[in-house]
This record gives C-alpha cells, structure tokens and sequence, in this order.
C-alpha cells in the first residue's frame, strides 16, 4: 500500500540525533508558520558527550515555557560565571523538568543499550504521530574532516575501514528505518565527500544507504543550495557538491561550507515536480565579524588575560612592550607608517565609531533585551609572547583587510616552530576582519584561540565562547555548560542554528505545496505502527 501525506497536521515530531548543544533543534523548534504556531516539536534529542548533554537538557526545559522563567535571567545576570549558582530547576518547575529529562538523552548511538531504548522511543512517537515525523542530526565527523584524516596519517598501524567513526552513520540509518518519517536531514563536514576507505569513496555508499533506509529507493534526495536559478533539482551521484550549503550565503557570519542531503519518502515525492522541493534561497549581502560582534549591544569589552599572574597592571606593562615591538617593525614605506598610524589610533585611544549595523531578522534572532551581559563571555589567558603576535595579526588586519601569512610576520614575532616557513603553518595566527564574514568555527578554537583573533586590536585577544556562539548565530540566552573548553566544542561542532530555521521554513512551504498539488489520492493513510522487533536495514559492505 502506498500512503501519501498532502498536508501536515500540526505538531510535526522531530527526532535529532547526534544532537550536540541543540543547533539544528534549536532551529526546527524555533521556527513559527503563517498562524504564529510552531509546528515543529521535538520528541526526541540524543547526544553522549556530557557536556553537550547538559546543554541541550536545559534547552529543552526552557521550551516548555512561552518565554524563559525569570529564575533564568536571573541566573544569567549573576555577576559572572564563578558566581552564577544554577536553580534546582527541578524543585521549581518538576513537570516541565521532567518533560525535558524524557526529551532528551544521554546515549552511545551503535551500543545495544541504546538501540534497544531508540528503538522503544522511536514506536512510541511512531505510534502518537504517525507519518508526521522528522530525522534531523548530523553524525559525528571526526574521520570525515580534513584535520581529522591528517591527525590519523601519524597513527601507526591506522586502518580506516576499523574506524567506527566512518561508520556512524549507519546509527542514523537505522533510526530512519525504524522511524520512516516524511523526511530527513543529516548534516556532516565537507571532507566527507572525498573520504575513502580501502581505496572507496565513502560518499556514494551513504548516498545508497539513505535511499533504501526503508525498503528498495524508499528515499529521493536532494541538496537545499539554490542552483541559481530558482529551480531544486533531485540530486545527481556525479556531482556531490550539490549537497553542500555555504552558510555564508544564507546571512551566516562565516563561510562555513557543510553538507547536507534532505531526503523525501518516495510515496511523497513519486509526481511532485522539483520546483516545490525545499531550498535555501542566496542572500544579497554578507553578514561580516563586525556586524555580530559590534552591530549588537551587549558583549563587554574586554582585555586579554596573562596565562601567570594576571592583573590590570601586569597586563598593561605586558602591551606596553609588545606595543613597543610592533610599533618599530621594519616595514618597508609607506607600508610602516600606515602601521604605525592604525596602532596609534586602535591601541592608544581605541576608537568607538558607529559599527555596522546588524541585519534586523538575525538581530531579533540573537538578541535578548533580558540580558545585561550574554553569559559565556570570559576572555582566556594568553602567554605574552602571543599577545605580541596578537597585537601585530589585529592591526595588520586593520591595515591590509587580510590576516598576515607567516611570510608577513616580521622575524621578532616569528614563533620558534620548526616549520614556520614551510607553508605549513601560513595562517597559524588568524585575526577575524571586522568587513568580512569570519572563517569556519570548529572545535579548534577551543585548543589555544590562535585561528580566532578578535578584530579589535586594544582587546587583544581570541574570541570567547559567546563571540564564537555568536557567529554560529546562537541567540544571546542560550547558556552552555561545562567547562570552557568543552563550550568551545559545542559551540565548533554545532549547526548555526540561524540556518536550521531556514531550513526549518523550506521544508514546510514545501508540505504546504505537496497539499495544494492534485496528484495527492483522496485516501489519506498512515502506515503500520512498528511491531516489537526491528530488523536493521542492510548497508552497503
């Protein structure tokens, strides 16, 4: 029996695997229809990484109300974060609590455990909603990225077919059997349209896996990138790249170029003509570093911080030197005096002009007029060496609209590595342009800051989790947990949430216009809800 869905009664449930800190949920969930409603709710969220999780459980809980509670702001307008002491949510508001304990879960996707309790949660949304499902998430992306495939060249004895992490994504696979939603998402890095295993290109074999997820071309797929011409095509094997989405066309504040494949159950899409399809239309403008960071109110401004007995003092006499330093560089003129005029102006008394003003749609989006100063914006410690390199890459960004290469680098700032001049290491030190969009927020940024420079040359140092959360369009209340440096992971390894609500929109205009097409039969049926055992889909060897 075929079933058709022309129309989408409203909630749709939504299950996100992989989930991280909640980017893609956090879009999804935030999107609103022509009535003012939300028809996206999320059922289900899985991440194991702790930190994550935690992040994404109290997300959650703060979608069961119409606005935050006042406890929230509360807690987040504590002095700092050394002071800020969490409520017992769970004393305060026990069933919305609870409800997000049952959303969201602290799973090992691939473990029996956990495939056992999917499976359970998976019947019972199946059974409450029917056909009205959605799969978001993106498998983990470690063995697909270029850094991550680089790292494991100096493992001995790597064999890439061992790799559970190449394999992940057949966790995702499953889910879609069990599940058989109406559509699916998955994300995942660019790299993993060239990864290989044993001499294969891992990307087709994912490809045919999603298609028959459940049964024989159970699945159509297409990327969401407009191909200039309004028109969205089905996807062509021979050309991959028709997956990938630059976010930095679609108002995101970095060029951060993902893949995304959005796949159609085939009795949806068996005569509907491609130009319903969703896809994510080009913005005529780019959103740039100085729009986010210095368009929108509320980011304090602050200094850096010394790695060894750090105070206001000794971070003066710090910059006073390397103030010094960069100040008589040997550069060729009049190369020298446009440095030495832009240091002047940026560092001795910095300058507050007007800065760009930030797109109002992705203004409204961030920010949060409750706040006094957004949480997760504490500078890191830097070693005054860097700082001196730090002062230098920021005013050289002032001056030439460009981060310098290693080749720039005057040999007084030349740090003592090996391979400086190998090309290696060319953009080993990155100041973000305030003009432009910044470059890709990764979970890099949470080793020692280098690649994210702040623009500002009298602050003097790397962006804090907030800036970067930020840039990957995180509103302004959206707290994470754990440490720093696994904040700064969430936030490298998440979906810009700004893009998911895009992607949220375009996948409900397009039910909206599977509804008014005539091919839809006068029957509406759901299928059988899934039995007590499921056998897993086969996967290509």
């Amino acid at each position: 029996m075929i079933y058709y869905l022309p129309a989408m009664r409203k909630p749709v449930a939504v299950v996100d695997l992989f989930s991280g800190p909640g980017g893609l949920g956090e879009g999804f969930s935030s999107f609103t229809d022509e009535d003012g409603e939300r028809p996206y709710s999320v059922e289900l969220s899985v991440e194991r990484e702790p930190s994550a999780y935690a992040t994404l459980r109290l997300r959650s809980f703060l979608r069961k109300f119409a606005d935050p509670p006042q406890e929230y702001y509360a807690f987040l307008n504590a002095a700092d974060d050394e002071g800020r002491e969490e409520p017992n949510w769970n004393l305060l508001y026990p069933k919305e609590w609870e409800a997000a304990l049952r959303e969201v879960q602290c799973l090992d996707l691939g473990t029996p455990a956990a495939t056992v309790h999917l499976f359970r949660r998976i019947r019972g949304i199946r059974g409450e909603f029917g056909d009205q499902t959605i799969l978001i998430g993106g498998p983990p992306c470690q063995a697909y990225s270029m850094a991550g495939r680089s790292r494991n060249l100096g493992i001995a004895d790597y064999r890439p077919d061992q790799d559970e992490r190449h394999f992940l994504y057949r966790e995702y696979v499953s889910a879609l059997h069990m599940l058989s939603p109406a559509v699916f998402v998955m994300e995942n890095v660019k790299g993993v349209l060239s990864s290989k295993v044993n001499g294969e290109r891992i990307f087709p074999r994912i490809l045919r896996d999603l298609r028959k997820a459940c049964g024989p071309d159970s699945y159509r797929l297409f990327g969401l990138a407009s191909r200039g011409t309004g028109d969205a095509v089905w996807a062509n094997d021979q050309d991959p790249k028709e997956f990938m989405v630059r976010a930095e066309d679609h108002g995101i504040p970095q060029t951060r170029h993902r893949v995304f494949i959005v796949g159609l159950r085939r009795d949806l899409s068996d005569g509907a003509h491609p130009d319903i399809l969703p896809r994510l239309m080009s913005r005529d403008a780019r959103v740039t570093v100085g729009q986010v960071l210095g368009g929108l109110q509320g980011l304090e401004r602050l200094r850096s911080r010394l790695s060894r007995e750090d105070s206001d003092s000794a971070w003066r006499g710090v910059l006073k030197g390397a103030v010094d330093l960069v100040g008589n560089i040997d550069l060729p003129r009049p190369d020298a005096e446009k440095f030495r005029e832009a240091l002047q102006k940026h560092w001795s008394s910095p300058p507050t002009p007007a800065a760009a003003a930030c797109p109002s749609e992705l203004r409204k989006w961030i920010q949060d007029g409750s706040l006094r100063t957004p949480p997760n914006h504490e500078a890191r410690t830097h070693m005054p060496s860097d700082l001196e390199r730090y002062l230098f890459v920021s005013v050289f960004g002032k001056v030439y609209g460009r981060s310098p290469r290693a080749r720039d680098f005057p040999s007084a700032l030349a740090p003592d590595h090996r391979n400086w001049h190998s090309q290696i290491f060319e953009d080993r030190f990155r100041v973000q342009i305030d003009s432009q969009p910044a470059s890709t927020i990764t979970s890099h940024i949470s080793k020692d800051g280098h690649y994210y420079i702040h623009p500002d040359p009298s602050q003097c140092r790397s962006l804090t989790v907030r800036e970067a959360a930020r840039i990957q369009t995180f509103p302004d209340n959206y707290y994470f947990k754990g440490n720093r440096t696994q904040q700064y992971v969430q936030v490298g390894n998440a979906v810009p949430p700004f893009l998911a609500l895009q992607i949220a929109e375009s996948i409900w205009n397009m039910f909206g216009a599977l509804r008014c097409q005539d091919t839809a039969p006068a029957v509406v049926g759901h299928p059988p809800v899934l039995g007590d055992h499921v056998d897993r889909p086969q996967m290509s060897a």
